[in-house]
């Protein structure tokens, strides 16, 4: 049977190996004029960036795909796990290091903030129960088949329901059982690992940390793009062909059933078809009958504004990942939700991956990729809004650290949310499709298939499980085992 998917991005890419070692042909359709989607590199001069995601976890999913093919990822994919997971500021010259090392970081929370180590213990246990109980549900298996709540693991965790604290916000959670408010801002900013606000996002989410502070960070030898470069090596290794400069521009419909796309006004067969574009994207430019899904009406998530400074000197105090907190967390998020602005003191995430690839910048120098939390687009004024927020997060930058920063900024690359929705398809530039800001949001993304539509599938970080690599890379092996047992 014969699979095209659109879009090659990383669960696209990480679909077509798994289908691959079920025995399908698969072919891959993609606009671009390379693979990966929003997980993609470029160059200013001698500075090499990561466009898009800068985290990595949990990269036994990367190897298990090698694995299914009887090959050694080690042979073609190398990383290291990192020491620190981030490092934090704030305003008030406060300073805090996340050691991956539990000890160390239990020390480094007693020394800084005076918690005892029991209660941020108490707390992680909190985390790792809620994610082994809905680790073989939620995340691996379709939410919207009946089969999948056939099984000892989902009554374990339906007489476990009160522990998934979804009658409280991620914020009332933290601010009930970690009582500092310092501990409090880092564990609330894992909502943004999703696009969503702590203060609206439910206290189940308090899972999404345990995907860093259990299985760790890590950064693979050549940077963040290597995981597509690898991925994309190993689905041709495996037999997949790839097409590109290749638009889709139409999924064809028969009698209710995906049957042929259009790719470049040549219409294309194919017994399967997988897209990986982001799912409203799908329904309103792909899908030109007119149909319709409740999670169409979701809450876009959050995006990002992102600079990309090659910067002249070297500074010690910074490793690969750095936050620097806005000094009034509710009312940025607030801003960004409610009123679709950026806010006036913005937390400013700081990547500068040569930390760990020395060859990303020229000696002496830093690549940094400096990203804010945005709303999604609604046509804001992005130049005056690109404007501010770079004056603005220089001024924090170098308030903090005690240095200067823009006379050192030597190249300079700016990406809008507008840029995000015009180069991967993104809805309205939202960085994760749908938010989680309510109750029942992470049960009410579009699932991996449609009822409506026979032979059509979906897989990326718009549709279940979610954004972010972990959870887009195992959106693929969902569509594959939901394609299989079709």
């Amino acid at each position: 049977m014969k699979v095209s998917i659109i879009g090659s991005g990383v669960s696209g890419i990480c679909a077509a190996i798994r289908l691959r070692s079920k025995g399908f042909a698969v072919d891959v359709y993609e606009k671009n004029k390379t693979p990966g989607g929003k997980l993609n590199t470029f160059k200013l001069d001698e500075f090499r960036f990561d466009a898009g995601p800068s985290l990595f976890t949990m990269p036994h999913l990367v190897d298990e795909l090698f694995e299914l093919h009887n090959l050694n990822p080690r042979d073609y994919f190398t990383y290291k796990k990192k020491k620190i997971h981030c490092k934090y500021f704030w305003d008030d010259k406060t300073k805090f290091t996340a050691y991956s090392n539990r000890k160390k970081f239990l020390n480094e929370v007693k020394n800084k903030f005076q918690v005892d180590e029991s209660v941020v213990n108490k707390y992680l246990k909190k985390a790792k129960i809620k994610y082994d109980l809905t680790e073989k549900i939620f995340l691996k298996k379709s939410l919207h088949k009946f089969s999948s709540f056939l099984n000892i693991e989902t009554i374990k965790a339906l007489f476990n329901l009160n522990i998934f604290q979804i009658n409280k916000t991620l914020n009332e959670v933290n601010s009930d059982e970690l009582k500092n408010k310092y501990l409090i801002q880092i564990f609330d900013r894992y909502a943004t690992y999703n696009g969503s606000s702590p203060y609206k996002t439910p206290g189940m989410m308090t899972l999404i940390q345990h995907l860093e502070n259990h299985f760790g960070t890590f950064i693979p030898e050549k940077g963040m793009y290597e995981i597509t470069n690898v991925l994309f090596n190993l689905a041709k290794k495996t037999g997949v062909k790839f097409y590109f400069d290749c638009n889709v521009d139409e999924i064809v419909l028969e009698k209710k059933a995906a049957k042929k796309i259009r790719v470049n006004n040549n219409l294309i067969e194919s017994d399967i078809i997988v897209s990986n574009v982001d799912v409203n994207f799908t329904y309103k430019k792909l899908l030109k009958q007119k149909l319709n899904h409740r999670s169409l009406k979701n809450e876009s998530s959050s995006s990002a504004l992102i600079f990309y400074w090659g910067i002249k000197g070297t500074y010690e105090k910074l490793d690969l990942h750095n936050i620097f907190f806005s000094s009034n967390y509710k009312q940025e998020f607030s801003s960004i939700f409610e009123k679709k602005q950026i806010f006036d003191d913005p937390t400013v995430y700081v990547n500068i991956s040569c930390k760990d690839v020395s060859t990303d910048s020229p000696k002496g120098s830093e690549n940094w990729f400096v990203m804010i939390n945005s709303p999604y687009n609604i046509n804001q004024n992005w130049e005056r809004q690109i404007q501010i927020s770079r004056k603005k997060i220089i001024n924090k930058l170098e308030k903090i650290l005690g240095v200067e920063i823009e006379k050192n900024i030597v190249k300079e690359k700016v990406y809008s949310p507008i840029d995000l929705e015009l180069n991967t398809n993104s809805f309205n530039g939202s960085l994760y499709g749908s938010s989680s800001n309510n109750i029942m949001s992470s049960f009410m993304r579009h699932p991996n298939f449609t009822k409506k539509i026979k032979n059509l599938f979906f897989c990326g970080g718009s549709v279940h499980p979610g954004g972010g690599i972990p959870l887009a890379i195992l959106s693929s092996k969902i569509v594959s085992d939901l394609i299989e047992s079709k």
